[in-house]
């Protein structure tokens, strides 16, 4: 049996239709409130209770479970503890194999988002549990907010300079997910998940201005100003220096990739900038 953690989530839900379009039939969809994924019940699918938070709901929805993929949580902060809840009750419930969902070269990343990452990885290696590291890049649909303002203020802005970002769709990385924990290979290992080709912010402002008919400059911005604008916009102040800091790391090459795992994986390229932002344009 599969089981895929934070499944009502864009990722988990992603990647369960991924493993019932590779022939899945005894998937267990792992959510904190089942009522609100009732949908993903069928036969192949069963929607149990398990709340990263409450370790009792852990092991019961680990039980009888030989392949975990374990969808990295989405409050920062809390993320190794809850991961941590995750891995012992994996390892008290006998599962063989764990596959999770990483950062992009999170062993030597200077992002913050990369320290909860390396230290689950930590983790992971300390349980004795062979697994798998899903170290995804940026996710192309990251900018569709970058989209939205640029639109509404005339300027795609941000503190990443002329770093490349080699981000990828979300589909791109459930599909990889869906590879990697349907296989029978039970090795530990890495995959380094970038998307291709590489882009700059001035280059998604460029592919903008093309698609719209408007021209949409990008002004790079020191990373102070740049978390500023972002706490403007509304977001919480810890969530926007979070996300500050990873635009100035993206403009030393924290954010591009040349691993070729992805496309490996998925047997295809990968989402474009291009198609995005058309995607994002027709509404």
């Amino acid at each position: 049996m599969i089981a895929v953690t934070g499944a009502n989530g864009q990722l988990g839900r992603l990647t369960i239709q991924a493993l019932l379009a590779k022939g899945a039939t005894d998937i267990r969809a792992l959510v904190r409130t089942p009522d609100k994924a009732a949908d993903l019940r069928s036969d192949m699918v069963d929607v149990v209770e398990a709340d990263y938070d409450r370790p009792d709901t852990l092991r019961s929805a680990l039980t009888g479970v030989d392949r975990l993929l374990l969808i990295s949580g989405s409050e920062v902060g809390k993320r190794v503890a809850q991961h941590t809840a995750v891995i012992e009750a994996a390892k008290a419930a006998g599962v063989s194999f764990i596959a999770y969902t990483s950062l992009l070269r999170a062993d030597t990343s200077p992002m913050k988002l990369a320290e909860e990452h390396r230290e689950t990885e930590a983790r992971l290696a300390a349980s004795g549990i062979p697994h798998a590291l899903l170290r995804n890049g940026w996710y192309v649909e990251n900018y569709a907010a970058t989209i939205g303002a640029a639109l509404d203020h005339g300027a795609v802005v941000g503190a990443s300079g002329n770093g490349l970002i080699s981000a990828a769709g979300r589909q791109d990385y459930a599909e990889a997910a869906a590879a990697v924990i349907s296989e029978s290979d039970l090795r530990t290992r890495t995959y380094e998940l970038a998307g291709s080709p590489s882009f700059t912010l001035a280059d998604l402002a460029a592919e903008l201005s093309r698609q719209s008919g408007r021209e949409i400059p990008f002004v790079n911005m020191s990373e102070t100003a740049y978390a500023g604008v972002l706490k403007q916009a509304g977001l919480p102040d810890g969530f926007a220096s979070i996300l500050a800091d990873s635009d100035a790391a993206a403009a030393n090459g924290a954010l591009q990739g040349t691993s070729q795992d992805l496309e490996s994986l998925t047997g295809h390229a990968s989402r474009s900038l291009k198609d995005f932002i058309a995607t994002a344009l027709a509404g």
